[in-house]
């Protein structure tokens, strides 16, 4: 078999090695020639996959190593009897990851504690639905819109997103969509964001447009809201400079960009792959994951506050502030120079362990903060236990 992949994607060649040919291209030069041979394509959100790309190709699996999958055209691969994978869920840890350093970082700046605080939660799938429980232990009040869950379920905790718009924090999990029921291209415009709790901070790690760049820009010079958080930008990779300026964190997306995730995402896309052509699966995704030099974190003794506790740890395992210097520095390049540079932040990546690859050793047993660490995936052990 030739197996074309995205360069980018890790561990191709040891899970897909065995089944043949792996050609490894970057995602730029993944055009109609590299894949005119192929039996198979591999890809990431960097790839439009349409009949403009496949037209004429032997490819009949298509797998996406990603949540997202508005660049496929799943209706043509359907209509051409090409199987396709995505990955839905491979780095919803890395996301909760992400959304709470981002938080965390925010109230210590502000001198403010997450506790008491509300949360609104837009989109309660794989992703959001980990921020709900995360949050509910931190002691927060959280709101919660899904529509499609709630004419599903019929469950009255799923809120209109009107009922949304007085928390102190929204954070954002939708896929992008133009048609449908719940299209949500420019789900927060002009009139969403002015009714939006003054002082609020809206977090953004879906997809680019699912807010309106312009309007956000506008909408934080009068307080409504107040902050906010961008990890995916409209046009990227040129994104708004300006927009970036009045953020209070912006990132390169990349709240995803967990080692785990990505051999999540690596794993899944090989199982449907097995699948398709009932092939023995062999290769073991969990030895992938190389243990991090430092796996044990300990808590002092005399800590008095759990929250800062928590808020530690979890910026001592991913200190956003860091992607977020890196990314301001486009600022200073020449329109020319940005994309390219948005790229290479991605690209050169270092990708960050999950929690669940930390024990946390605390001093003595104290049930809130036990809770609320398991809640986030740490492993924990106490320190009279060794």
């Amino acid at each position: 078999m030739r197996i074309v992949v995205d360069q980018r994607i890790p561990f191709v060649e040891e899970a897909f090695g065995a089944f043949g040919e792996v050609v490894k291209f970057d995602s730029r030069a993944i055009d109609s020639a590299a894949v005119k041979d192929a039996d198979a394509l591999l890809v990431r959100s960097e790839t439009k996959v349409d009949a403009k790309l496949l037209e004429g190709s032997k490819v009949r699996f298509v797998g996406t190593a990603t949540i997202g999958t508005d660049h496929v055209d799943a209706g043509y691969l359907k209509r051409s009897g090409i199987v396709f994978a995505s990955a839905p869920g491979c780095n919803s840890n890395a996301v909760v990851q992400y959304v709470y350093s981002a938080l965390f970082t925010v109230a210590e700046r502000e001198g403010f504690k997450l506790r008491g605080k509300t949360l609104g939660v837009v989109g309660v799938g794989n992703i959001g639905s980990k921020i709900v429980r995360v949050g509910k232990k931190l002691g927060m009040k959280v709101l919660q819109n899904d529509p499609p869950l709630a004419r599903a379920s019929g469950d009255p905790r799923f809120l209109q997103l009107d009922d949304l718009m007085d928390a102190d924090f929204i954070t954002v999990h939708v896929p992008y969509t133009k048609t449908g029921t719940d299209p949500t291209h420019h789900l927060f415009d002009a009139k969403r964001l002015s009714m939006m709790k003054e002082g609020s901070v809206l977090i953004n790690s879906s997809r680019g447009a699912v807010v309106d760049s312009r309007a956000l820009r506008s909408a934080l010079a009068t307080g409504r809201p107040g902050k906010s958080v961008l990890d995916v930008w409209e046009k990227e990779p040129n994104i708004d400079i300006e927009l970036l300026a009045k953020c209070a964190i912006g990132t390169q997306h990349i709240a995803g960009y967990s080692i785990d995730g990505k051999v999540n995402a690596t794993k899944m896309i090989y199982e449907a792959f097995c699948s398709h052509f009932a092939k023995q699966k062999t290769w073991d995704a969990a030895a992938a994951i190389k243990p991090p030099a430092e796996p044990e974190m300990r808590v002092a003794p005399d800590y008095d506050d759990a929250e800062s506790v928590i808020s530690n740890l979890v910026r001592k395992c991913y200190d956003i502030t860091k992607d977020d210097e890196s990314l301001r520095k486009i600022a200073g390049l020449g329109q020319e120079e940005r994309g390219q540079y948005f790229k290479g932040l991605r690209g050169k990546y270092v990708f960050r362990y999950e929690f669940s690859n930390m024990t946390v050793i605390l001093p003595r047993h104290d049930g809130l903060l036990n809770e609320a660490l398991e809640a986030f995936k740490f492993k924990i052990n106490h320190a009279s236990k060794g």
